[in-house]
């Protein structure tokens, strides 16, 4: 037999485990699940059609990234988001995407103005859809050009090791009054400050980006703790 090839099973790019991973994450994120809701392996197994070792898989992954808490005796749950944690966050996002602002509107290089601009574009097109998930998706992209234009890849290999916390934080942010006009605005803000080749002015517009994003999630955390204490 000559063409055996043809006939080769070839494996599928996700496997199973890493397919219920993204369902759940993205269902923690949207706020399908959220903060304090039990997450009961039997209900997920027939939810997802997968068995119960992949789900058990699956919320150990999703526990190493800090999106389900274990308590003992009780079970997994979603975890609930501490506003010291989230505002030790946003102490790390300003110092690095400053930096970051800083080093691209010192180099300006045309390719990486021309990357920010375009997911920018794509930011501004999602809100307009009230597509969510694609703001997110945009948003890792200009965080993304941003780091790699300035081939500060470290420096993004930090930022990605936060960036499901970070999302699960920015979904809350992004949802919030007027933010669909207010933080493309100030994103705008500092891709033309880049544009301009004025590093401080760049800086100081991501600094105060994260503060503002800061500020609304933690008024957002605020809320959900006096909701948790007053069911």
């Amino acid at each position: 037999m000559t063409e055996t090839a043809t006939i080769k099973v070839e494996r599928p790019s996700k496997t199973l485990r890493e397919l219920a991973l993204e369902k759940v994450r993205d269902a923690i994120i949207s706020g399908h699940f959220r903060p304090g809701d039990r997450l009961v392996e039997r209900d997920l197994c027939a939810q997802l059609g997968v068995s119960r070792t992949v789900v058990r898989e699956v919320l150990r992954h999703l526990e190493s990234e800090g999106l389900v808490n274990n308590p003992l005796g009780k079970g997994p749950m979603v975890a609930l988001l501490d506003v010291s944690e989230a505002r030790q966050i946003y102490e790390i996002r300003g110092a690095l995407e400053g930096m970051a602002a800083r080093l691209a509107a010192e180099a300006a290089h045309p390719a990486m103005i021309a990357n920010l601009a375009e997911a920018l574009a794509g930011i501004r097109a999602c809100y307009a859809q009230n597509d969510m998930p694609g703001v997110l998706t945009e948003t890792t992209r200009f965080y993304e050009a941003l780091f790699t234009g300035i081939e500060r890849r470290i420096a993004w290999d930090v930022v990605k090791q936060m960036t499901v916390r970070i999302n699960h934080l920015r979904s809350m942010t992004i949802k919030t009054t007027a933010r669909s006009v207010e933080g493309p605005a100030q994103m705008e803000k500092i891709v033309e400050a880049i544009k301009a080749g004025d590093g401080q002015a760049a800086e100081q517009a991501a600094m105060e980006h994260v503060r503002r994003a800061s500020a609304i999630a933690e008024a957002v955390l605020a809320q959900q703790a006096r909701a948790t204490d007053n069911p």
